[in-house]
């Protein structure tokens, strides 16, 4: 399902994942991130779904907001849970390898929130994909020399499953939702919003 021609598409997020998904697709899109504020708050009630649909619903009503040609903006925000501990991007390296030691020989869960946002409707669409993996029993020495890569910059979880290193596993669920923008969801989503017109 593509989006019509006379509605411009933004993607609200820096993401270089995310775009490369886009423009593997054939996607014709600007990218517009959302301010700081919209990426923002961890709420210990939330569940990760939960954490997953506010903040993409936050970072597409916020580059939303600031449009005024006919638009759809595309928000996304993924998460890492390991044993009830929602894994974002790491602050820094400690915080990499502490993320690293929790998911090594376990099963988690990678949730990405989706929102579809159109402008001048304001009307929007909110979905939550999950994909399960298991990431293997890697030796202290496979997992320093990953962090000295410093490919764990940015990533939810400290891991780029697109990265080359093949510790990590899908169980079920969506490959794309692994890199960071889950492909078939976006087009499941895109036949609510137009499958009608």
């Amino acid at each position: 399902m593509m989006v019509p021609h006379d509605r411009d598409v933004i993607l609200a997020s820096s993401s270089p994942r995310r775009r490369e998904l886009l423009e593997q697709a054939g996607w014709r899109f600007a990218i517009v991130p959302p301010s700081e504020s919209a990426e923002c708050g961890l709420c210990s009630e939330e569940t990760p779904p939960e954490l997953v649909a506010r903040l993409a619903f936050q970072k597409a009503a916020d580059v939303a907001q600031r449009q005024v040609n006919r638009t759809l903006v595309i928000g996304c925000d993924t998460v890492a849970c390991c044993h009830g501990q929602v894994l974002g991007k790491p602050r820094d390296e400690e915080d990499a390898r502490r993320m690293l030691e929790l998911l090594r020989g376990r099963k988690h869960q990678v949730y990405s929130g989706l929102c579809l946002f159109l402008v001048p409707e304001n009307r929007y669409l909110v979905d939550v994909a999950c994909t399960e993996l298991m990431m293997d029993a890697v030796t202290e020495e496979q997992l320093e020399e990953y962090l000295t890569t410093r490919m764990w910059e940015g990533k939810a979880g400290a891991f780029g499953y697109q990265d080359g290193w093949d510790w990590l596993h899908i169980v079920s669920g969506s490959e794309s939702n692994v890199v960071g923008l889950p492909m078939e969801m976006l087009d499941e989503m895109l036949g609510k919003l137009f499958g009608g017109s």
